[in-house]
C-alpha cells in the first residue's frame, strides 16, 4: 500500500482558508446590515402605529367601569383599534362574567401573548449589535495574515505590501462597527417603546381593578 508523499498539515490547511482575505467577511457584513435596516424599519412602522390612550379617554373608560357600563367601555375601546390599552381592556371585559380576578388574569395573559409580537426581530438586532464588531475584527485578522503572507511571498515589496494589506483589513473592523452601532441604537429605542407600551397596559389592568371594585363578581349587561 502506497503512502502519501506529503501528509496532512492542519496549519497549512487553515492558512489556505485564511488567505481568502476579507472580501467575503465584508459581503457578510453588508448582508447583515441590510437585515438590520429591514428589521429596524419594520419595527419602527409597527411601533408608530401603536397609539396610546390620552388621559381624557382613560378617564372616560374609568367612569364607565365604575358605572358598570361595559357597553360604553367597549364603544370607547373600539374607537382605538391600534391601542394596546384599548385591546387589553376589551379582553378584560369579555371575561367579566367570572369576576374581577378572571378579568385581571385574562388581561395579563393577553399582555404576555402580545409581548411576543412586541419583541419580534429584536433578538436579531441585539445579536448583530453584540457580534458584528467581532465579525469585523475576524475579517481584520484574516486580512493581516494575508498581508504578511504576501510579504513573505514578495519580500522586495517591503512595508508597502504590508501596509496596503493592513489598511484594507482594517476596513472590516470599521464596517463591523458601522453595522453594530445602528443595531444597538435601534434595539435600545425599541426596548424603550416596549417598556412604555407594557407599562401603560399594566396601568390599564390596575384601572380596571379600581373601576369595577374588589366586590365585583358577575354583571350582565
Amino acid at each position: 500500500m502506497g503512502t502519501q508523499e506529503h501528509g496532512f498539515n492542519i496549519v497549512n490547511e487553515l492558512l489556505n482558508m485564511t488567505l481568502l482575505g476579507t472580501e467575503w467577511v465584508l459581503w457578510l457584513l453588508i448582508v447583515l446590515s441590510v437585515v438590520s435596516v429591514a428589521i429596524g424599519f419594520e419595527r419602527l412602522w409597527y411601533f408608530t402605529r401603536q397609539r396610546g390612550l390620552d388621559k381624557e379617554t382613560v378617564e372616560q373608560i374609568y367612569s364607565a367601569l365604575k358605572a358598570r357600563d361595559f357597553k360604553t367601555v367597549a364603544e370607547i375601546c373600539n374607537k382605538h383599534p391600534m391601542s394596546l390599552e384599548a385591546n387589553i381592556t376589551l379582553e378584560g371585559i369579555s371575561h367579566r362574567d367570572n369576576g374581577l380576578s378572571s378579568m385581571q388574569e385574562a388581561m395579563n395573559a393577553f399582555l404576555l401573548r402580545k409581548r411576543k409580537y412586541l419583541d419580534r426581530g429584536l433578538v436579531v438586532l441585539s445579536t448583530l449589535g453584540n457580534n458584528a464588531p467581532f465579525i469585523g475584527l475576524f475579517g481584520t485578522v484574516l486580512g493581516i495574515i494575508k498581508a504578511f503572507h504576501d510579504l513573505g511571498s514578495n519580500p522586495a515589496g517591503g512595508a508597502t505590501v504590508v501596509m496596503a494589506g493592513i489598511s484594507e483589513a482594517l476596513v472590516a473592523t470599521a464596517v463591523g462597527l458601522l453595522v453594530a452601532i445602528p443595531a444597538v441604537i435601534a434595539f435600545n429605542y425599541f426596548q424603550r417603546q416596549i417598556k412604555v407600551l407594557t407599562t401603560d397596559a399594566q396601568a390599564m389592568v390596575n384601572t380596571m381593578a379600581a373601576g369595577v371594585g374588589e366586590d365585583f363578581r358577575s354583571v350582565n349587561s
